[in-house]
Order: structure tokens, then sequence, then C-alpha cells
């Protein structure tokens, strides 16, 4: 239970910092492009990148289970899921795991694309 309250409380942070990104960098940047969730994507992954590299190579023992938690499925989870996306590829990549990294990389845009498109279809047929 302590584990599910840190990735909660994580994941709320996130989403907080991920809203702040929605309303203000449209203001600066326009919306023309979904720049917000592009930089979202992209900071995401590089902080997941940073945190699970330094928890691997540097001081990883010195870190509980719960900061990594927090950290990584709770705020970097709440402001983004590319970041997890991110990261199971790359380990696929560095395992050597080619064939599963590229299926894996297609069908979940593939197929969460398809999601969405059905989802919107569904409800257009109910409207």
């Amino acid at each position: 239970m302590h584990a599910a309250l840190v990735v909660f409380l994580g994941a709320g942070l996130g989403g907080v910092l991920r809203h702040l990104l929605n309303v203000n960098v449209p203001k600066l940047m326009g919306t023309g492009f979904p720049f917000a969730t592009f930089l979202a994507n992209i900071t995401g992954s590089l902080a997941m990148g940073l945190i699970v590299g330094y928890l691997a190579f540097r001081d990883g023992e010195a870190w509980t289970q719960t900061a990594r938690l927090f950290l990584t499925t709770g705020l970097l989870g709440g402001y983004t899921t590319f970041s997890a996306f991110s990261l199971d590829f790359f380990f696929l990549m560095e395992r050597g795991e080619m064939l599963h990294a590229v299926l894996y990389a297609l069908g979940s845009v593939l197929i969460a694309f398809f999601g969405v498109w059905a989802g919107i279809m569904a409800m257009r047929s109910f409207a």
C-alpha cells in the first residue's frame, strides 16, 4: 500500500507539471503544432534516461525503492508515459532484442493510433 501511495503522489505532481506545460507552452509557441506534448515527451524521456542512468551507474544503492517509484513510475508517469515507453524500447535494444524492440515500438504507436480512431468513431456513432 505504501508503494501505491508514493506512486499516487508522484503521478499527481507529474500531472500538475504536465498541465502547466499544456497551459503555458501554447501561449508561447502557438497552437498550430502540439508543442506541449512534444516537449513533455522529449523532456520526460531525457529525465527518465538521466534518473535511470544515475541509479544504474552512479549512486543507485543510496536510493530507496520508494524514491525510484516516486520519480520514475509516479512523477514521470504522471508527466508523460512516453518516457516509460522509451525506456522499455531502450532496454529491448540493449539486450539485443531488435525484433521485439521494433515490434514493440511500431505496435505501440500503430495500435494506440487505431485505439484513438476507434474510440472517436464509436463515440461519433452515438452523436
